[in-house]
């Protein structure tokens, strides 16, 4: 088991109940019509998993986050924090600040956050480049690609090669590689991200 952040897809993402995040879309195109904005309906529908296509994304909340936070503190100002991983659900689209939906989720109960991916990938980039993370990084990120290089051992044997400051925490590094691949695929995509 564990906590997983995904891409959604069209039919996951209009589809009520359990199963789905019907709610969420409900609730989020009500609060964008009240801001004058337009409602987000344009999903992508499942794509076929092919390995190396970029069509979907998966992977594990393994390692401890404390040095993550740790570093978000260092770097970043309290509000660039909470737009960086204080979001329960990422979209494609710019949102000028984030929006909170009194709906609980499997991550968090009291509400569901969301956040714009332009703006949560701005900071991952920020943060990328203050720890030097490597381009060895994996891009791929639809099958624990990413969650599977920094947990068996690719990302030690290059910290061991070539060190830097994203070798000093690898758990770190690899939840500032995760939220920057994850906002690049909800760019590319148009689809929304969330937890599992």
């Amino acid at each position: 088991m564990g906590l997983y952040l995904i891409s959604v897809c069209a039919e996951d993402w209009f589809t009520e109940g359990e199963d789905g995040w019907g709610e969420t879309a409900t609730a989020l195109n009500h609060e964008l019509r009240r801001q004058g904005l337009p409602p987000y309906e344009s999903v992508p529908e499942e794509a076929d998993f092919v390995r190396g296509s970029r069509q979907s994304f998966e992977e594990k909340m393994v390692p401890s986050m404390d040095g993550f936070v740790a570093l978000c503190r260092a770097h970043l100002s309290r509000e660039d924090e909470e737009t960086f991983y204080g979001w329960t659900v990422l979209v494609p689209f710019s949102l000028d600040e984030t929006i909170r939906l009194p709906l609980g989720s499997g991550y968090a109960e009291a509400s569901t956050v969301v956040a714009g991916a332009p703006q949560v990938l701005a900071i991952a980039e920020r943060l990328a480049a203050a720890i030097g993370l490597p381009a060895e990084t994996p891009r791929m990120c639809h099958n624990l690609d990413l969650t599977m290089w920094f947990m068996d051992g690719a990302a030690k044997r290059l910290a061991a090669a070539r060190p830097g400051p994203w070798s000093d925490d690898l758990d770190a590094a690899f939840y500032v590689a995760l939220m920057l691949r994850a906002a690049q695929h909800s760019v590319r995509r148009g689809c929304p991200m969330a937890y599992s």
